[in-house]
């Protein structure tokens, strides 16, 4: 895909939907999204971005596969798991069309918080699985993120980068919205609720909750090549997973590998104290009485 001449890329503007902040592209495209049709069989695979999108749209076409590694190669995993609000730059396929041409039954990704998921996905009650990673890890992740990814404005220094993060104005809104919106509605819907840093402390342990939630039967064997092919060393090695293949006038891999570090604690390197302890009065306002706990260390 390397060979593709994709249009010139204007630097993203963000847009008010609901209070959200949200990219144009996918803004420009609001009347589709909003209406798409989910199926009672769908999958959908949800994350505030940079929370292991990637990681658990891997470990579960593994799971569906039975831990096949040939099936899982048979294409990258914005393919085989089409992320549906996203428009890039044409030639590349919106995720919005791959979503429509696929046969059921569909996994499907999104990053788009409770407030403006397409209705249908409530109303066919379909099976979502919403991972959440703990806040600095994310900020840090997103920050180095947004650097390479030419679509997003330059995100400035660290320090500019997380002001804009805790007050929300970056694609996607709110990272204390996102992840409280989700773990609200986990109480009235089919919602598989995973934590990233107990996927990182213990990954055969919620591989099998995945496994459990989409009633497949592993044995201990399959269970084990599912937990060694999804580790970070071998999803960055994995050019199905690694987004090697996509142009780097989209995508620049040089400023920053699109998998980085995969680990939790690396906010340690970024964060002041005083932004430490910022962010953790926040949390403390937000979430402290949510139930929702999050680890920042293992």
């Amino acid at each position: 895909m390397e060979s593709l001449e994709i249009k010139p890329i204007n630097c993203s503007k963000l847009v008010d939907v609901e209070g959200i902040q949200m990219p144009i592209e996918i803004v420009e495209h609001w009347d589709l999204i909003s209406a798409f049709q989910a199926r009672p069989d769908d999958l959908l695979i949800c994350t505030y971005p940079k929370a292991g999108t990637t990681w658990i749209q891997e470990i579960v076409d593994m799971v569906q596969h039975r831990g096949d590694v040939q099936k899982c190669a048979r294409a990258p995993i914005y393919e085989r798991s089409p992320y549906l609000e996203l428009f890039p730059p044409e030639p590349l396929p919106s995720g919005f069309e791959l979503a429509l041409a696929m046969p059921s039954p569909r996994t499907l990704k999104s990053h788009l918080p409770t407030p403006l998921l397409p209705t249908s996905f409530w109303e066919q009650n379909c099976k979502i699985i919403y991972v959440a990673r703990n806040v600095k890890d994310c900020a840090v992740s997103y920050f180095y993120f947004q650097r390479m990814l030419k679509l997003f404005q330059d995100p400035g220094t660290w320090k500019d980068f997380l002001e804009n993060f805790i007050a929300g104005e970056i694609a996607y809104g709110s990272w204390f919205d996102h992840v409280l919106g989700w773990w609200k509605a986990k109480d009235h819907h089919s919602i598989l609720y995973l934590f990233y840093e107990d996927l990182k402390e213990n990954p055969a342990q919620e591989i099998q909750k995945v496994a459990q939630f989409l009633n497949i039967e592993l044995s201990a064997s399959v269970l084990d090549q599912i937990v060694q092919h999804t580790t970070f060393e071998s999803m960055k090695n994995n050019p199905m997973t690694n987004y090697s293949n996509i142009p780097s006038a989209f995508m620049d891999q040089n400023v920053s590998p699109f998998m980085r570090k995969g680990t939790v604690g690396n906010w340690k390197e970024h964060f002041t104290v005083a932004q430490s302890q910022q962010i953790d009065e926040i949390y403390a306002q937000k979430l402290g009485n949510t139930g929702l706990k999050f680890r920042t260390e293992l």
